[in-house]
């Protein structure tokens, strides 16, 4: 499949699809749409273990039917490598990255609307703070911190820098809005709480020199820190009429992870889920704070190779890592290595899988409408897929050692047989490829997805692009198009 590079200086095509990967030519364009060239034909890359054969990569060929995304605008602003992608409204986005520089785009046109120059090092978190619905002023807040240990608070409809922290000790790691309170917090060596003047309200003692690499909001006044292989459960108390102070207390640590913590995201109300470096993934209770089930084998061994050298090779943790969550209200999706699992909250197991569904780790993921997953890797490539149902034949043998969510330790073969029986007459499902999206020379760092203006990738190659559904725009275009004649009056004089 041919995807149409078009931007409003040049157009020309852009083969798409694993094996028609040929050089291509983009020319300057207004509103910082990219200027660059490639010089041979790229592929994506295939780091494989020594002595270990390579895994069977699910492909797709290049009429890709089920995906809409056949054009592409290529965006260039930034000189180094992308991290962070932000939706601000219905059609703004944000982008940041190792050269410390903020840029707004128009998420429809590629129009680069506002650039905002205020770090000396590379941007380490970005976060927006929306206003208030009571308040007048409905102004959008974006909050970003850097490496030279500031945060500074940028108004998000003009290149205004409203206020530069400069108090930090440490780098601040991640940014997390609760929106409910109307304060923000800042995680590096230490916690702390702001107000949206800017004030600080209160904050924790020095905590770990690893520092605070992931937050999220969970009931009762509380946030979850990770901090290492630590989780730090703390509790906001709010000014009452006998205290008019803010307060941040600890509460508690779950020390259950062998392995430092990299993802941590709230499943719903109720539960938020944890993933670290050795593929220890854990469900928590939100509200006691008790682990509702625990996993770590995400690896089968394989008849073909040796059983030793497979758990030797397997056990490697770049292998195994889980490097990133999604959710619905039915499956959480996690990306562990270069494999992708869906597991089911109703049924209390995994459901599908891809083993190898990048060449490369999957850096992010997250779910489209009609129950698709889209994916994206250190090797380049962005790959859409769909969650499709399938009913498995009694007489079939279920996994059961990618989560064993029956209990926390090994069961014995008569206590698991009730289990196998109720898992082989259960619905199973698979996960489809549906198309494969190749524009990238290097690393995709993460994605967007709005609904109506297509899907917005960051990569190492310090580019941005901007994958639009290629049959909306060409009606949009038609219909621009018969708009402008019928404003020239030359609609009328063809009829």
């Amino acid at each position: 499949m041919k995807a149409n590079c078009s931007s409003p200086g040049e157009t020309g095509e852009v083969p798409r699809g694993i094996d028609c990967l040929t050089a291509a030519k983009y020319t300057e364009a207004p509103f910082g749409i990219a200027d660059f060239s490639y010089a041979k034909p790229w592929a994506p890359k295939s780091p494989l273990f020594p002595g270990f054969p390579k895994s069977p990569l699910q492909t797709i060929g290049e009429e890709q039917t089920q995906n809409p995304y056949t054009e592409l605008l290529v965006l260039k602003a930034h000189h180094d490598i992308v991290r962070f992608l932000v939706q601000l409204d219905d059609y703004r986005f944000a982008s940041a990255g190792d050269d410390g520089i903020v840029v707004v785009w128009n998420a429809q046109t590629g129009e680069k609307l506002l650039e905002l120059n205020g770090h000396t090092q590379k941007i380490t978190a970005i976060i927006t703070f929306p206003s208030l619905e009571s308040c007048e002023e409905k102004n959008q807040l974006i909050l970003t911190a850097s490496a030279d240990r500031t945060v500074i608070v940028w108004d998000g409809d003009t290149t205004r820098q409203v206020q530069r922290i400069s108090c930090f000790q440490s780098t601040v790691k991640c940014l997390t809005v609760l929106q409910r309170l109307d304060v923000w917090l800042s995680g590096g060596n230490d916690l702390c709480v702001w107000n949206r003047k800017l004030d600080l309200l209160c904050k924790t003692s020095h905590l770990s020199d690893t520092g605070i690499s992931a937050l999220v909001e969970i009931p009762k006044n509380c946030v979850v820190a990770a901090v290492g292989k630590e989780l730090i459960i703390f509790r906001l108390v709010a000014p009452t009429e006998g205290s008019l102070e803010w307060d941040i207390l600890e509460v508690k640590r779950l020390l259950d992870h062998q392995d430092n913590i990299l993802s941590l995201i709230n499943v719903n109300d109720l539960s938020f889920v944890t993933g670290s470096h050795i593929g220890e993934l854990i469900i928590w209770d939100a509200l006691d704070w008790t682990m509702q089930a625990y996993e770590r084998n995400f690896w089968d061994p394989s008849p073909q190779l040796d059983t030793q050298q497979e758990i030797k090779l397997c056990q490697k943790s770049n292998d195994i890592s889980i490097h990133h969550f999604t959710c619905d209200e039915e499956n959480v999706f996690a990306a562990v290595g270069r494999g992708l699992y869906v597991y089911s909250l109703q049924m209390k197991r995994v459901i599908a899988c891809q083993k190898t569904a990048h060449d490369s780790n999957v850096l992010h993921i997250a779910r489209l409408p009609n129950r698709q997953l889209i994916s994206c890797s250190e090797d380049g490539s962005v790959r859409i897929w769909e969650l499709r149902e399938k009913q498995q034949l009694a007489a079939e043998p279920v996994p059961t050692g990618f989560f064993n969510m029956w209990g926390f330790g090994r069961v014995n073969k008569q206590a698991s047989q009730p289990v196998k029986k109720q898992q082989e007459n259960a619905t199973s499902c698979s996960l489809e490829l549906i198309g494969d999206l190749i524009g990238h020379s290097s690393s995709v760092e993460m994605f967007l997805y709005f609904e109506d203006h297509g899907l917005v990738t960051c990569s190492a190659d310090h580019l941005i692009i901007l994958w639009k559904n290629g049959e909306r725009e060409s009606g949009l275009r038609s219909l621009r198009l018969f708009q402008k004649l019928e404003e020239n009056g030359d609609l009328y004089l063809a009829v």
